[in-house]
Formats: C-alpha cells, structure tokens, sequence
C-alpha cells in the first residue's frame, strides 16, 4: 500500500508550530537569564563622590556579614516630628532619592534613606533575601535611637514590598506605601502575560503574603494611570486587607512618577504627618 504524501499546508503548520515554540523557549530563556537587568536599574556612583543637598545630613556605610557595603543617607534636623526609613524604587542612586526624600524633611522629620546592593556607591551581591536583611540592618538601626512608635516606612516602587516585609516583622508607627504591587511576579505576568512568569521568577516580592501580617496603620496611594505598576496589582493588593485598618487612596490621572504633582497627595501626607 503507498503511503499517501503530506499535505502540503499540514506541513507548513508544523513548520511554523516549531518555530514558535523555538522562539517561545527563546524569549523565556532570555527573560530568566535577563531578569536582573530587568528589574533593577541601577546607576553607581565613585566612592569619593561627594553629595549634595539642602539639609543637614549624615553619609552611612555599613558592612553587612557577607562582605557588603551599605551607603545611605540620615537626614537629620532639629526637633523631629520622627523619622522616615525609605526604600526607593527600582533605577538610580542616592544623589537622586536624596533629593527625592528631602520632600519629608520639609516636613519636620528625619529621613534614612539607603541604596540597595549594585545602586550607588553599594556593593554586594544581589538576592531577595538580601534585601530584606539589609532593609531590617537599617530599622534596628534606627531603633537604637528611636522608639517603634517613632518610625514610619515608606516603600516606592519596588521599595514598596520591601518595607512591607519590615513592617511585617516590627511595630512601626505606620507604613506607607506609593505605587504598590501585590507581588513582583503579578506586575511581570500583566507584563508578559504569555510567559510562566511565576516558575521563572527568581525574586517573587510577594507583598501580598507580607501585609496579612502588618498590625501597623497602612496608606495606599496609587495613580490609575500607572504605565509601570498596574493600578489593578494594587487594588488587588488592597483586596487582600481592605477590613483591616487600610487607607488606600486612588489618584485619577496620576502616573508612576508624577503622584507627588497632585494635591489629594498632599492633602493625605499631612494628615499622616501631622
């Protein structure tokens, strides 16, 4: 009996079905391999580089266990109201967040602000885990001279999870939050919504799992037009604890750099800085 030749667009379909499953192995390969680079983007900074600013502030350099250094910034001026711990976002250094942070000290309190391993004038190795260590570094630091009920975390960004895992695992005064993400996995996913992001991942941030577990005050603020961090991941953030006690406060028109141009904002920042 002969065998009856294939098809000729049968043929071409498996062609092309190999094909993309060639590239789709490709691309994701890429994205694992990458996703540091993707991440996080940070710009370094000469170890003698000299900062400036309009306050009064402190350069801190701390050694970690393994090897790491940690620069930051204290702010520091007379007769706080209390004192601000800020995990900046995901791009640039201190010469920038400095600026950025001299915000709060306008408003009466003093502000640690530190660069992230690879940002700055940090060294070190990256992982999830280390973010969170060198976060809590910098809280008991603080708590040396200061009391719990003295300390607000701020998180921007991709701060934001980590402060949520400070606060999660201390009693600070509260913790704000701007331009949050249920999980960094849940951004890359709205991202990529094609690709196993979750099996590849390699830093998960699951801020989701860490705000259960926060029995301080919580402020939520979050631009609906946010190109970067979906305004969804942050209303499903919110979902997560909305009973408790949780203010999230949505800004219409707002981006995911511009939230500090809106008078709702400011109006919100004093209250809980009051």
């Amino acid at each position: 009996m002969l065998n009856t030749p294939q098809n000729p667009l049968r043929r071409r379909l498996k062609k092309l079905l190999s094909v993309l499953v060639i590239l789709y192995v490709m691309i994701t390969a890429a994205l694992y391999f990458m996703q540091e680079k993707l991440l996080f983007l940070p710009s370094t900074l000469d170890r003698d580089y000299q900062y400036q600013f309009n306050y009064n502030f402190e350069e801190l350099n701390f050694e970690t266990d393994d090897g790491a250094i940690l620069n930051a910034i204290h702010f520091k001026i007379e007769n706080p109201k209390g004192v601000i711990l800020y995990f900046h976002g995901n791009a640039g250094d201190l010469s920038r967040w400095g600026t950025i942070t001299e915000f709060f000290v306008e408003k009466k309190y003093d502000v640690l602000v530190m660069d992230y391993r690879t940002y700055g004038k940090s060294k070190g190795k990256l992982s999830e885990h280390v973010f969170y260590s060198d976060a809590q570094l910098f809280y008991d630091y603080l708590k040396k001279d200061h009391n719990e009920n003295e300390i607000t975390l701020y998180g921007r960004s991709l701060g934001t999870g980590i402060a949520t895992y400070i606060a999660s695992r201390n009693k600070p005064k509260q913790l704000i939050l701007e331009t949050p993400y249920y999980s960094i996995a849940h951004v890359g996913k709205h991202r990529f919504p094609f690709l196993p992001v979750e099996t590849f991942l390699k830093y998960k941030f699951p801020t989701y799992q860490f705000i259960t577990k926060v029995s301080c005050p919580v402020a939520m603020f979050h631009g609906t037009n946010d190109e970067v961090v979906p305004y969804e991941s942050a209303e499903k953030l919110f979902k997560v604890v909305e009973e408790n006690n949780i203010n999230f406060i949505t800004i219409e028109g707002a981006n995911h750099n511009n939230i500090i141009e809106f008078e709702s904002y400011h109006k919100t920042i004093e209250k809980l800085l009051k």
